[in-house]
């Protein structure tokens, strides 16, 4: 690549961002209602889940079935954050476990009294779990519909748990009624639209930071772990060690988005973080464009957003649409809708496998 294709090709990344964070900062905002900016912060967090789904998924082969898990470590950890927060200062004690028992707070609740602390774990244990899985898994050649079984187990197991310990987590019902956020009121519409900007600014951060990890070296070596594992293996490269890289940042990302979707959203619940919730993420990333950059992005938040038009009007074909959109893509654009970007005239086509030895294959 010549030094003019080059600078064009980095002027035109600058130019996008610029532009979605004009659109989503500026013309959003001026245009849409308090309570539509919010559904649309909902829509950004699960774009966020939707980058890492991407990157993982897209890029390096790994079926995730399970990030409502890593959504809902975040989820929960800054539930309980905020849940201690509002609790009275007499007893330190939230409503709802004081309407359940008189044994007080549990100990492990206890670290998350800190805004520090919350804030690192919401990044540090989805990861942590993450590369614990993705070791184990990957270093015994686990892939492919095994791996999409396995977290898919994770996520039906996290939602039972959470579902069998009301005094803990809340229940079924889950964590409601948040009053502040680090100090700021969430009845406030000027602390509501700081949310959303920060919504805005972590999706365009896990974006640049995907992007990045794409054009890199290390994506390379993904690519090439989805395409040809075992050309990998015997090029000297760990594959384990390059795909749990991948997972752990796609979880870190989750993470992020469950912890913002909290006070944006109000609620965090079992019906959040389960089977149903992890493969309809899945379905936006599908129609989108798996490999692509932008598809996850823009095929979460359509997704989400049709879920919460049609939905309203047909609760009961709602799913049945949504499986039926789902399966005319897979069957007809695996690519997703990204896919049909026409491609300029004389284009040479991307290789599927990137150079590690001198040949794509």
């Amino acid at each position: 690549m010549n030094l003019k294709a080059l600078l064009t090709g980095r002027w035109a990344v600058v130019g996008g961002f610029a532009l979605a964070a004009v659109l989503l900062l500026v013309v959003a905002p001026a245009l849409l209602s308090s309570f539509r900016l919010g559904l649309l912060g909902k829509y950004l967090c699960y774009a966020m889940v939707a980058v890492g789904i991407g990157l993982a998924w897209g890029r390096g082969g790994m079926l995730v079935l399970g990030q409502g898990v890593f959504f809902g470590l975040g989820a929960y950890i800054m539930a309980m954050h905020l849940k201690l927060a509002d609790a009275p200062a007499s007893t330190g004690v939230p409503d709802f476990m004081a309407l359940i028992s008189s044994d007080g707070v549990p100990v492990w609740w206890e670290p998350f009294r800190s805004g520090v602390v919350t804030v690192l774990a919401v990044v540090l244990v989805p990861s942590a779990v993450a590369v614990l899985l993705g070791l184990a898994t990957f270093r015994r050649r686990v892939r492919g519909a095994y791996f999409a079984i396995l977290s898919q187990a994770l996520a039906a197991a996290f939602a039972i748990l959470l579902v069998g310990n009301p005094r803990s987590t809340g229940g079924s019902t889950g964590l409601n009624n948040f009053k502040g956020f680090f100090g700021f009121s969430l009845r406030d519409p000027a602390n509501r639209l700081m949310l959303y900007v920060i919504a805005v600014v972590a999706l365009l951060a896990m974006v640049a930071v995907a992007r990045q990890m794409m054009v890199s070296r290390y994506g390379e070596l993904l690519v090439a772990c989805r395409d040809a594992e075992e050309r990998v293996r015997f090029l000297g490269y760990d594959p384990a060690v390059i795909k749990t890289v991948a997972y752990a940042v796609a979880a870190a990302m989750a993470g992020v988005a469950g912890a913002l979707f909290v006070p944006i959203v109000g609620i965090v619940s079992p019906n959040d973080v389960g089977i149903v919730p992890s493969i309809g993420l899945l379905i936006g990333v599908a129609i989108g464009g798996r490999t692509t950059l932008l598809g996850p992005v823009l095929g979460a938040i359509a997704v989400a957003w049709a879920e919460t038009s049609l939905s309203e009007r047909f609760p009961s074909g709602w799913t049945y649409a949504q499986g039926l959109v789902f399966m005319l893509v897979v069957a007809f654009l695996p690519g997703g809708l990204a896919s049909l970007r026409r491609r300029p005239p004389g284009a040479a086509q991307p290789s599927p496998v990137p150079t590690l030895s001198g040949s794509s294959r």
